[in-house]
């Protein structure tokens, strides 16, 4: 038998697969320093250059390696390294060094991950919250109350966090919180909260998120809303800014005016004159932007008012990004600073990091042993090493390639997917079996005709794998969400990649 007998068509589409599979998941073992996982805005990492890692696979996230001349190699080593009394702080990354003011740093590190599959909580510990309106909300309503619980929290500096809207068969509306690393009475007070906007002029407030002071604020309309220049700065990057009106109202303008009309002008370096206070945005009491006063607004009830600001990135498609990502925040925070309708916890878990990490040992032995008893079950069956051998092979297959498009799809890999996955392996089990079945039936010559004959039980039984998978979609308030998906994923790879493969494989090992 030669290798180039194996090398099928239907064998190389499924290397194809399970190379891109691996490079999805990118399994890295030398990462060292720590991790950047968020970086606040208005600190001193934000204002020195370092950017959030949230738009980039896990494995390719910022790391810290030196601190003053110090290697970084852990968190106790970031921690004992910032804990100085020195005013400033020289950081190397992978990426670059920057210099930044030892105060209020706003970073959040981790140590680095090994792939970038995103595990879900029962893997690495944390709190799920399942919540309701308490209100019958209109569809955008709904959205602008997803926008604003994902603002708020972002605010909070929980950065791990998933928000998914999930349904009953009653029609009744969920949202599904999942937040690595936090306490389950951290995310009770911050989903309990009203959700507080103001602007500020110093200490004056000057108009509050709501409709009550802010009447209309300009979304997804060019005319009054949008990015309106984007140039190359000189270090290379990128620096985009964007525009867009809001109206005040007549209570509103007049408190601007009260607050501006005594204060003095400044000129940058530019030549712009703006006022010598910004209008500072707080969310329940945090700082979350600052926003410069053009001097021809003083003492004036002005209640058409633009809000501008900018966006960075290493090239013009991420300063867009950046800049159309701040817009889109701010304007949510201007339409509901405060939640449109009161929440409910119908049910809140809690699992701790520890428990996580016996949870992802114990569901590793058992997908292993799953592959392990399958290959002991079919090699009693047919007492043969080439039979049971490929079987296992293209079950692993499986198993990687499916794990390798959740992690494509950014989707969390918690208990519910891999016993979908274990469910999908168990399918295709059952499918190399009618497979091997009918090639060994000697009934009839043609082997093509036994092929067909066994896909066509195949095909029937994916038809109804996947039909069974749709009300699971929505059954539990979107928790069985990850099986159904996993299942969907891997008895389809199967149909279409591995069993066709299989059949390839055996047919040259069998000499048919």
């Amino acid at each position: 038998m030669k290798l180039t007998n194996l090398l099928s068509f239907r064998v190389i589409i499924l290397i194809f697969f399970l190379l891109a599979s691996v490079i999805a998941i990118n399994p890295t073992f030398d990462a060292e320093g720590v991790a950047i996982r968020s970086v606040e805005s208005n600190s001193s990492a934000s204002f020195a250059g370092i950017s959030s890692s949230l738009n980039v696979q896990p494995t390719h996230y910022e790391r810290i390696v030196n601190i003053n001349g110090n290697d970084i190699t852990s968190l106790e080593d970031y921690s004992n390294a910032i804990e100085t009394k020195e005013e400033k702080l020289v950081i190397t990354t992978n990426k670059g060094t920057y210099t930044l003011l030892n105060q209020n740093l706003g970073l959040t590190v981790d140590k680095p991950v090994s792939s970038n599959i995103i595990k879900g909580l029962e893997l690495q510990g944390g709190t799920r919250a399942l919540i309701k309106p308490t209100e019958k909300l209109s569809e955008q309503e709904f959205q602008d109350l997803l926008d604003v619980l994902e603002n708020r929290l972002n605010v909070y500096g929980l950065k791990q966090l998933i928000i998914k809207r999930a349904s009953d068969f009653e029609g009744n509306r969920y949202i599904i919180i999942e937040l690595a690393g936090a306490t389950k009475s951290e995310v009770q007070e911050l989903i309990g909260k009203e959700g507080k906007f103001e602007a500020k002029i110093g200490n004056d407030i000057v108009f509050e998120g709501g409709k009550r002071d802010v009447t209309f604020v300009c979304r997804n309309d060019g005319t009054c809303s949008g990015i309106r220049t984007c140039n190359p700065v000189e270090d290379g990057s990128y620096l985009c800014q964007f525009e867009f009106q809001i109206k005040l109202s007549e209570a509103a303008a007049q408190k601007q005016a009260e607050a501006t009309k005594e204060l003095d002008t400044n000129t940058t370096t530019q030549g712009y004159q703006y006022l010598e206070k910004p209008l500072d945005l707080y969310l329940d009491g945090k700082l979350v932007d600052s926003l410069n006063i053009a001097s021809d607004l003083r003492g004036k009830a002005a209640r058409d008012i633009v809000i501008s600001g900018p966006g960075v990135g290493i090239n013009q498609d991420e300063a867009l990004k950046d800049s159309n990502t701040n817009m889109k925040k701010l304007q949510t925070v201007l339409i509901t600073g405060a939640l449109p309708t009161s929440l409910e916890i119908v049910k809140i878990d809690s699992i701790s990091p520890s428990l996580g990490s016996t949870f992802e040992k114990n569901a590793l032995t058992a997908a292993l042993l799953a592959i392990l008893g399958v290959a002991v079950v079919i090699f009693i069956r047919y007492r043969k090493l080439n039979i049971s051998l490929p079987m296992v092979f293209i079950s692993a297959s499986e198993a990687l390639i499916t794990i390798g498009i959740l992690t494509l799809m950014k989707y969390n890999l918690d208990l519910a997917a891999i016993a979908g996955i274990i469910a999908a392996i168990g399918t295709g089990i059952d499918d190399q079996v009618v497979i091997t079945d009918e090639i060994l039936n000697k009934e009839s010559a043609n082997w093509k005709e036994r092929y067909k004959k066994a896909f066509f039980v195949i095909i029937t039984a994916y038809l109804t794998a996947v039909a069974s998978m749709i009300p699971l979609l929505l059954a539990g308030v979107g928790l069985l969400k990850g099986f159904a998906i996993a299942t969907i994923i891997g008895v389809t790879i199967g149909v279409f990649v591995t069993r066709p493969a299989y059949a390839s494989i055996i047919k040259v090992l069998l000499n048919e």
